[in-house]
């Protein structure tokens, strides 16, 4: 989820993660966790991640954040180390996600099916 600013309203929290934000914290299936400090209708994205466990990239010269998913089910990533991948970029030319490392990079993936 990139985010803005490091309050985030609950609706957008629990549509973008599917957690439910309850009198007794944030819930999903029979797992609560329970949030310190959150109430009213924002949540602190700093002490929420702290709460539940989620990565928090920053970019603050570009006042953008990256919170990452939850590992309720047990699948996270082992590192963040991407695989190495080569394909053409719009012009035809290769192009090796290795050669951005060292970078910060954002890579999107989309399939339409």
């Amino acid at each position: 989820m990139l985010l803005h600013s490091l309050t985030l309203p609950v609706p957008d929290f629990e549509q973008a993660s599917g957690w439910q934000i309850k009198p007794e914290g944030a819930c999903k299936g029979d797992v609560c966790i329970p949030l310190r400090g959150q109430s009213g209708e924002t949540l602190q994205v700093e002490q929420l991640a702290k709460d539940m466990n989620l990565p928090l990239v920053a970019e603050a010269s570009e006042q953008c954040w990256a919170l990452g998913p939850d590992s309720v089910g047990g699948k996270t990533l082992a590192t963040a180390l991407a695989a190495d991948m080569t394909l053409p970029d719009l012009d035809g030319n290769l192009f090796s996600l290795s050669s951005l490392r060292g970078k910060k990079v954002l890579v999107y993936a989309w399939a339409p099916y």
